[in-house]
């Protein structure tokens, strides 16, 4: 294997990991909030803590599930249209696909601890219909944050939006160089 291709792999691993741990973590996060929705609503007197533990190994999965879509090409249909329809198309299609895969290993796990005869669909949601839609319409909208940034990176460069969000001084950078490139 030459050097060359040898350095390819290794960049391409190191991208396929931060793209993982990115979506992981924020996965993550919009599970734990959710989590912490309902125990305000049902006033519950503390944190589960065994809930936040499967939020994790959910993101990580879902994170798993996302990065299999992407190498496929899921949701790319509208990616030459303005910015908003591929935003949308994909929070709405990656929310659908994680309700489907959770709903999956739910069916999964009845089947292999032999309660398939008991096994009801939607397990999301509280088990109706109208919880399993709601619950896809949360996931679409806390989805389109991170389409959108992702969506951005890919036309302006991803190291150029993370500059932009997080470094002191890019934004007014970023500005003048706009400037410039109008002004020649």
């Amino acid at each position: 294997m030459s050097s060359e291709r040898a350095q390819h792999l290794k960049e391409k691993a190191i991208e396929e990991v931060r793209s993982f741990l990115i979506m992981a973590v924020y996965l993550w996060f919009v599970f734990s909030l959710m989590l912490l929705n309902e125990a305000i609503i049902l006033k519950k007197p503390s944190i589960n803590f065994l809930a936040q533990g499967f939020a994790i190994v959910n993101a990580l999965v879902l994170a798993k599930v996302m990065l299999i879509a992407d190498d496929l090409g899921f949701g790319r249909r509208f990616d030459d249209r303005p910015l908003i329809v591929p935003i949308l198309y994909k929070s709405v299609l990656y929310a659908l696909l994680f309700v489907l895969a959770h709903e999956l290993e739910h069916y999964l796990v009845a089947w292999f601890n032999g309660k398939l005869q008991s096994f009801t669909l939607p397990t999301v949601g509280g088990g109706s219909w109208a919880g399993a839609a709601c619950v896809w319409a949360v996931m679409t909208v806390s989805l389109m944050p991170f389409f959108a940034i992702r969506e951005i990176s890919a036309l302006v460069g991803k190291g150029r939006v993370w500059r932009l969000m997080v470094v002191p001084g890019a934004r007014a950078a970023f500005a003048a160089e706009e400037a410039q490139r109008k002004a020649a």
